[in-house]
């Protein structure tokens, strides 16, 4: 991989391990000679990975729409910044952009974009990894509610695993580095249609 989209909050939590963990991970693709894509905001999560990038002289490209570039929520000091015009444009241009994917914590906008993500790798739109670190646990929930998917016949199992969950950033590289996509995900039923 040679380019990582990170999801990750504007916000940056009120455990300060989620922080430290953006900081890790920032110093880990500058490490593995990585450039970050992300959303082009200069707050929360975003800012701290996109800081440590920058300051340990990696790569960094923000993604933003003009909106929220007018709000002076946009990262002034990137390698490279788009503005586009709507979120749309945005995700469509990070995922494009990158060759995997890594989710920290964070909150609507960030499991917005890891659904639709995870949602465009099922239906054959993107032959991409998808890592979901699980810092301090915090994904807990959603890999149950993920799971119950499954058993409960909304999802199916080989779609379940195109999520590669780790609670190291270490961890989370060495699945998405392995990860085989099928050429095929079935998603539909056909048989209950």
């Amino acid at each position: 991989m040679k380019s990582v989209l990170v999801y990750c909050g504007a916000n940056s939590g009120l455990n300060p391990i989620y922080k430290e963990t953006a900081v890790a991970l920032g110093k880990e693709l500058v490490k593995r000679e990585i450039r970050l894509i992300y959303g082009g905001g200069s707050l929360g999560l975003m800012g701290t990975i996109a800081d440590t990038v920058m300051e340990n002289g990696g790569e960094v490209v923000g993604i933003i729409p003009s909106f929220l570039d007018k709000m002076e929520v946009g990262h002034p000091d990137l390698t490279e910044i788009h503005v586009v015009e709507t979120m749309h444009e945005r995700k469509a241009l990070m995922e494009k952009m990158c060759d995997g994917v890594v989710t920290l914590p964070g909150g609507f906008g960030s499991m917005d974009e890891l659904f639709e993500i995870l949602s465009w790798a099922q239906l054959g739109l993107h032959r991409k990894p998808v890592g979901l670190l699980n810092v301090n646990g915090f994904y807990e929930p959603l890999i149950a509610q993920m799971d119950l998917m499954v058993r409960e016949g909304f999802l199916k199992q080989p779609n379940r695993e195109i999520v590669k969950i780790s609670h190291s950033i270490e961890g989370v590289f060495e699945l998405m580095e392995a990860y085989v996509p099928e050429v095929t995900q079935k998603w539909l039923d056909r048989e209950n249609i």
